[in-house]
């Protein structure tokens, strides 16, 4: 099992919380005042998430947090010494801005850095896959914990350390109740599912959630606005060339080659990009799990192969060593294969799941430079990296 697979399993942890009744339903469609005390921020491209803006408080939805038809979650965020606000009860409150957190995912480290927020972290399901200097430094300087404990949450150790909040990770077909625990100590924990989100833009959108709990919605609404921008100024440019390379992803496993779907996050990186996909029409949003005969015709040809493999070390030596018909490729014989695994720490923490996640836009520079060198011919590869011979 690869790093990165250890990773998602300790990470993906469930949630607890409450279920949604008709007085829920009803909050939820109540307008938002139009004055406020809180700079407001605008949800453009996520579905997973919203914020309403009241005169003293903000009301956060999570959308379906398990990925499928569920119960919406919802969460009162206010200043601290505020009054109480009534006719949510079953919303968890949150004092904000939040200025101690339990984070289980490195995503959430890039959530925080975007915001140059990361003294906000508090503690970390694990400690080794860590990419950002600014949070190894602070867990050299014993600032930052370590809760993860059996692929889930060191109850005892959160509930000792009292942070103001713990953010999670939604898990497909998990359940709400496994954190009562920390909600009977009054530690509110809040799921984040930005996996759930269909385009690169919209999982990089949940910065704005963690923005609201920080109370910076000033600072994103202008970053995240630059994202945007340049995102679709890329888009527009790679849109206008004329050839469209074709692609190939991933690796196959002793089971299946997990391809991704048509409606993946992935595959809209590979349209926004400029290239041809074989997949593009699959109506799933995750991955497809397809048998290597299945992928092999399509794999012959492809112009270029990537997303091979997770180790910084790979070579195409070591890809083919892997599978001997991997050298039939195409993009192997004419060494187009890249990776994303060019910001590695010695840890084996990659870059690309922290940073990556909100920088769409420097990702999507990365692959219309491999597909489309003429395009953006100054462009040095940030998160992507050709594997050498």
């Amino acid at each position: 099992m690869s790093k990165i697979s250890i990773l998602f399993i300790l990470l993906a942890l469930l949630f607890q919380g409450c279920t949604s009744s008709g007085n829920e339903q009803h909050d939820q469609t109540t307008p938002a005042d139009t004055v406020t005390q809180f700079v407001k921020t605008e949800i453009h491209h996520a579905r997973g998430f919203e914020i309403k803006y009241f005169k003293d408080f903000k009301l956060v939805n999570i959308i379906n947090p398990f990925g499928g038809q569920g119960d919406t979650l919802q969460y009162i965020l206010q200043k601290k010494g505020a009054t109480p606000t009534n006719g949510y009860p079953r919303a968890q409150r949150i004092e904000i801005p939040v200025k101690s957190l339990v984070a289980m995912s490195s995503m959430h480290i890039g959530l925080l850095g975007f915001l140059d927020a990361e003294h906000v972290l508090t503690g970390l399901g694990n400690l080794q896959y860590v990419y950002s200097p600014k949070v190894i430094g602070l867990i050299n300087a014993g600032k930052i914990m370590e809760v993860g404990r059996d692929q889930g949450l060191n109850d005892e150790k959160v509930v000792e350390m009292r942070p103001d909040l713990a953010m999670t990770v939604g898990n497909p077909g998990g359940k709400m109740d496994h954190y009562r625990t920390l909600k009977e100590a009054g530690i509110p924990v809040l799921i984040n599912s930005e996996w759930v989100e269909q385009t690169p833009l919209a999982r990089a959108e949940w910065v704005k959630l963690m923005a609201a709990l920080l109370d910076k919605e000033e600072l994103v609404n202008e970053k995240f606005a630059q994202v945007a921008s340049e995102y679709e100024r890329l888009a527009a440019l790679a849109g206008k060339a004329t050839q469209k390379p074709t692609v190939l992803s991933g690796l196959n496993t002793k089971d299946a080659w997990f391809m991704p779907a048509g409606g993946s996050f992935m595959a809209r990186f590979f349209r926004d990009a400029g290239a041809d996909y074989q997949w593009y029409d699959t109506p799933e949003t995750g991955s497809l799990p397809l048998s290597f005969e299945a992928v092999y015709p399509f794999a012959l040809k492809a112009d270029y192969w990537l997303n091979v493999g997770f180790d910084s070390r790979d070579t195409r030596k070591s890809i083919i060593a892997q599978d001997a018909r991997y050298a039939d490729f195409k993009a192997t014989q004419t060494g187009r294969l890249y990776s994303y695994n060019r910001l590695v720490s010695d840890r084996g923490s990659n870059d690309f799941f922290e940073s990556g996640c909100v920088n769409p836009h420097t990702v999507l520079a990365d692959m219309i430079r491999i597909f489309h060198p003429d395009l953006l011919p100054g462009h040095q590869l940030v998160y992507y990296k050709q594997l050498p011979e």
